[in-house]
């Protein structure tokens, strides 16, 4: 069974979405396994390169050994990649999709394990994958950025039909659009993303994230009401504004767009898709 105070494990807590979320879990009385050296009761700190399987299965299970358990996960881990296919270096090419393909997929196969064997039996888990709208719908220069996103969302679709409903392991794809992050480390690139004005926040996002969770999981949450999921599909978002959850899970849908810029970027490449589909009849 649930409880409020669950066990969080997160990667890519330096910055942006995964520090606000850090953060605001802390605050809120949950547990967290993650990378930042605070809240010393609540918080097991780790280093992790998520592109290590090994380094990975080292931080969950040290986790499970300071806590017992571990309940959700937060794949977050990123970075991001500019440039033409054919001038980026087949060098950061690869890691990039070391990092934000293969590192959630280790990630996400030792949490099943977990949730399945060292969790109570029925209680299982739950698995936040962090994609984009670029995960979506790519764009020029961002080729191997959104590869590894469009890659880690069929990944995810695919293990989440593979999990037996008897084990209570479930999860979602979350594609935010543009917010403030040290997403990419050049200063060029940072001075200009701090003039965009429709940049989401991250500390919403965050907030979003942790209801969510308690949404799937029956757990009335202190945050209802805070948050009313901009950009969020509407039938979640309608949940979570109400604030009345008691102790029934809400069956989470498999996308959720953080923010009114990925809701309308998703909308729109379907909507071309739709007009752009045709069939060659070959039967």
């Amino acid at each position: 069974m649930f409880s409020p105070n669950r066990v969080w494990f997160i990667t890519g807590t330096s910055s942006g979405l995964g520090k606000s979320l850090t953060d605001i879990l802390l605050a809120n009385g949950e547990r967290v396994v993650a990378s930042l050296p605070r809240y010393k009761d609540q918080l097991f700190a780790y280093k992790l390169d998520v592109t290590m399987e090994e380094q990975v299965k080292a931080a969950l299970a040290a986790g499970v050994e300071k806590f017992g358990r571990i309940d959700v996960v937060v794949n977050n881990a990123g970075i991001g990649l500019f440039g033409e296919m054919e001038s980026v270096p087949e060098e950061d090419a690869r890691y990039i999709m070391e990092l934000q393909f293969w590192g959630p997929i280790h990630v996400m196969k030792e949490a099943a394990r977990i949730f399945r064997e060292i969790n109570p039996p029925g209680d299982g888990g739950r698995i936040f994958n962090i994609s984009t709208v670029g995960g979506y719908r790519a764009n020029p220069v961002l080729s191997y950025y959104s590869a590894s996103k469009f890659a880690l969302e069929a990944a995810t679709q695919s293990f989440l039909r593979e999990m037996n409903p008897s084990w209570n392991i479930k999860g979602c794809i979350l594609e935010p659009g543009g917010f403030r992050s040290e997403w990419s480390p050049t200063s060029l690139f940072r001075q200009t993303l701090g003039k965009i004005p429709f940049l989401g926040d991250p500390v919403k996002m965050g907030k979003a994230v942790l209801r969510l969770a308690d949404l799937s999981m029956g757990v009335r949450s202190e945050l209802a009401g805070i948050w009313t999921g901009e950009g969020v599909e509407r039938s979640v978002a309608e949940h979570i504004a109400t604030g009345v959850l008691g102790n029934t899970p809400v069956e989470l849908p498999l996308r959720v767009q953080l923010g009114s810029q990925s809701s309308f970027l998703v909308k729109m490449q379907a909507q071309s898709y739709n007009g752009r589909c045709g069939a060659v009849g070959v039967d």
